[in-house]
């Protein structure tokens, strides 16, 4: 996996490429556009190399000036979404988990549609203190960071009251997997799978769950959550990642409705979770 930064740095490239391609189809030179936008001939270049951020005043001129206005708002959003696009785990949480779980109330405050799918585990916003307290104390212990795990449980916990505070809705898929996998001792997890069922029952939650014997059109990928359609952040490793590219949104929501159409729901779905209580003797 590349680091954050060379991953960012390729982004910066990867608009640059675009902003080029943009330049030759309007048949402008790096002159000419510098020319026309009152720019230094250097700057022009250094933008499609990806060794300048763009401002969005810069975008708007390169757009304006090459007649692909209709881009601008694609553009803007990009440019914007790069240099926050990876925020280093180690970074976010040199001080504890806390801050990182508190980092995102007010994107879920300010959400009225969240679409959640997570290949292995249980989704924060349903997961017990008993269930949070193992997982958090596992990713603290592996990744060395801070311990402040009581604080942390309870900024997780404090986050769920946007489940029941009204006017939202959430849609969430779990692999079979996530109900299995023994991250917990196990009178915690038949706790939170207990829990699981609870939850599945609220009028604002649909609960899919994708079986292990379906019959893949769409292959497990990694963790994402979807804010309305403003972003999405996806968890890997080393780092978080958000996306605000309105395309890469769209092809997420295509990610998510694929793998929706693998799950089932309602007395299945607690059929797969009471099986998975079962399992655990």
């Amino acid at each position: 996996m590349p680091s954050p930064s060379s991953s960012v740095q390729q982004a910066r490239e990867t608009f640059g490429l675009r902003l080029r391609a943009i330049r030759k189809d309007a048949g402008l030179t790096c002159r000419e556009l510098a020319r026309r936008a009152g720019w230094h001939e250097s700057k022009c270049s250094r933008l499609e190399h990806g060794r300048t951020p763009p401002s969005d005043d810069d975008i708007r001129s390169w757009a304006t000036l090459c007649q692909a206005q209709d881009q601008i708002p694609d553009l803007i959003a990009s440019a914007r979404g790069i240099d926050g696009m990876y925020i280093e785990w180690r970074h976010r949480t040199r001080a504890g988990m806390r801050s990182s779980q508190e980092a995102v109330l007010p994107l879920y405050e300010r959400t009225r549609h969240m679409r959640v799918y997570e290949p292995g585990v249980i989704p924060g916003l349903l997961q017990t203190a008993s269930y949070a307290r193992a997982l958090m104390g596992a990713i603290i212990a592996f990744q060395h960071i801070p311990d402040d795990t009581e604080a942390a449980v309870a900024a997780r916990l404090h986050r769920q009251k946007v489940l029941h505070e009204g006017g939202r809705t959430f849609a969430f898929l779990v692999e079979e997997s996530a109900l299995r996998a023994r991250v917990a001792p196990d009178d915690v997890m038949a706790g939170q799978l207990g829990h699981l069922l609870s939850a599945a029952a609220f009028p604002q939650v649909s609960l899919g769950v994708i079986p292990a014997s379906a019959v893949r059109g769409m292959w497990p990928v990694e963790g994402f959550w979807i804010f309305d359609e403003e972003r999405v952040l996806v968890d890997l490793v080393t780092a978080e990642i958000t996306v605000t590219q309105p395309r890469e949104i769209t092809l997420y929501e295509r990610t998510f409705s694929a793998l929706a159409d693998l799950a089932v729901y309602g007395t299945a779905a607690r059929s797969v979770i009471t099986s998975a209580i079962d399992a655990l003797g």
